[in-house]
């Protein structure tokens, strides 16, 4: 039976390296969106910055991965969810940012409502954050 890194990597005609198995085994691990940085740590120095980045890129043009803004304005990256690939991507979602533990979490269920733009104007993709105080945060 494929693992979900085996059947990704496959699925997007991606080569099968270690620093891409480790970083889907890091976004695996994690429900909330992770920067560069924070990868960084978690690979403990096993892959140079320029090599994460390339990794980081791709996944977001294969469809992997989406960027994840918060009020912070330092990209993050989740794993998508959806049926995403390098043509198609979804993720007109709701983004949460929890004000106690900093985590920033996708809410796929969450409906972004009805927005009218002006005559004119077109939108290419939503982003909404919601900040406030997580299910666990809450619990403590």
């Amino acid at each position: 039976m494929q693992t979900f890194i085996e059947h990704t990597l496959r699925k997007h005609r991606l080569r099968h390296t270690d620093c891409r198995v480790e970083v889907l085994e890091i976004f695996q691990k994690y429900t909330f969106a992770l920067s560069h940085s924070d990868l960084e740590s978690r690979l403990a120095g096993r892959f140079d910055r320029v090599t994460l980045y390339r990794t980081l890129k791709t996944f977001l043009e294969k469809g992997i991965i989406h960027k994840v803004l918060d009020d912070e304005g330092t990209p993050k990256y989740a794993l998508c969810s959806h049926q995403c690939d390098d043509v198609v991507h979804h993720h007109n979602h709701v983004h949460f940012k929890c004000d106690t533990c900093g985590h920033t979490q996708c809410l796929d269920d969450v409906i972004i409502p009805a927005v009218t733009l002006p005559k004119g104007f077109e939108a290419k993709e939503f982003n909404l954050l919601i900040q406030g105080y997580c299910n666990t945060c809450l619990k403590k």
